[in-house]
């Protein structure tokens, strides 16, 4: 699948969005820093550019919220069945336990 969003793009949406949900809740960025136990130089840092690591992207989500919605963004669905027809016409392979060597 090609995304048309560049992982550039994406880091400084992610900012924005964490930065208006903080302002949603009437924090300033010393209380986000205090409650999440991200230092505020990290995340001026990670609001003005985007940079952060993910353990304090997701000390933040902690507090602003998305943390659930952001560990099932890529969770894999399941297949379920209703009956044994099913199973049987199911054509898809099995989920590979390792990656090709290419």
């Amino acid at each position: 699948m090609v995304s048309l969003i560049t992982p550039s793009k994406a880091q400084n949406k992610l900012a924005e969005n964490v930065r208006q949900r903080r302002l949603n809740m009437d924090l300033t960025q010393e209380g986000l820093s205090k409650r999440s136990g991200v230092p505020l130089p990290t995340l001026r840092k990670f609001e003005q550019k985007g940079a952060v690591s993910l353990e304090s992207y997701l000390k933040i989500l902690m507090v602003v919220g998305g943390l659930e919605k952001m560990l099932d963004a890529l969770t894999i669905e399941q297949q379920s069945f209703s009956s044994i027809d099913d199973v049987l016409e199911d054509d898809t392979k099995p989920l590979r336990q390792r990656g090709s060597r290419t």
